[in-house]
């Protein structure tokens, strides 16, 4: 009898429609894979179809059974592992925070930025209507159908699950002062930067802004960097640059260390992404 165990093979798929400028989407299945702490700029929307996934989010642990929907807001930190001896399948998609915001556009408000509160949601309605997306975006060329069910699924996720939430209004000095941080390591992820001179941009000591950051944002200022990195670097990927190419622009100067963040931040290795992408 063959050993079914082996037979499973972990695999993802990367691919990117059009709408909204660009909206990047994941089909994948994972046994071993083990997500490190890492955040991603755009938002996480997925549909378990098998299995089970564990992940940590907002300062605890999650578990996402099949048919439930997972929810990870922008550049919120989260890990994720399998739930189940099976692992787990899912389908997702990472809209931006500016690509919700041109959503909102006309409704009678100003843009805003959704915060979903809940890592995960049972609502078979909204799945099902994701996942019709996820079949019409691979398989069909029809521009109207694709942006109507696109706009219409995200639309009712977030009049359902998310409440209005603006993320770059800091309510203290504090916030004010890590937030001068985040942005230069988000416009500059590349440089050689010490903490001393980040301590200085924010006018702390470099012990009370790494506690302050971490606070903040979930990781370390070293640690926020190598995500901020990996961005970047997905960026130079998708616009056809070569890896190592790439990384050193991005500033991995150590191909190895760029290739097992990328692993373990995406799910797939930085050569896997490209070609998931042709």
């Amino acid at each position: 009898m063959p050993d079914k165990t082996k037979q499973f093979k972990e695999d993802a798929r990367f691919t990117v429609a059009d709408e909204l400028g660009g909206l990047e989407l994941l089909q994948a299945k994972y046994k071993q894979q083990n997500f490190s702490r890492h955040s991603h700029e755009g938002y996480t929307i997925g549909v378990i179809e098998k299995g089970a996934q564990r992940f940590y989010r907002t300062g605890s642990n999650h578990v996402a059974p099949k048919d439930h929907i997972i929810l990870v807001n922008a550049d919120e930190v989260h890990t994720g592992h399998a739930a189940t001896e099976g692992g787990w399948e899912y389908k997702a998609m990472y809209p931006l925070p500016e690509q919700f915001g041109a959503m909102t556009e006309g409704l009678g408000a100003h843009p805003s930025v959704p915060y979903f509160p809940e890592p995960v949601v049972h609502d078979p309605e909204v799945a099902q209507q994701l996942r019709l997306v996820f079949s019409t975006l691979e398989n069909s060329d029809n521009r109207l159908l694709r942006e109507t069910l696109v706009y219409g699924a995200l639309v009712k996720l977030m009049a359902r699950h998310s409440r209005s939430r603006n993320e770059f209004e800091p309510r203290t000095r504090s916030q004010k002062q890590v937030l001068l941080v985040k942005t230069f390591l988000d416009d500059f992820p590349q440089a050689d930067v010490s903490l001393e001179e980040l301590a200085a941009l924010a006018g702390y000591s470099p012990y009370y802004l790494v506690r302050a950051f971490q606070k903040e944002f979930g990781l370390p200022p070293h640690a926020y960097q190598i995500q901020s990195r990996l961005r970047f670097a997905k960026k130079l990927l998708r616009a056809g640059h070569h890896i190592s190419d790439a990384a050193q622009e991005a500033g991995f100067h150590d191909q190895s260390h760029f290739h097992r963040h990328f692993k373990r931040a995406m799910g797939v290795t930085p050569r896997q992404y490209t070609q998931s992408l042709t």
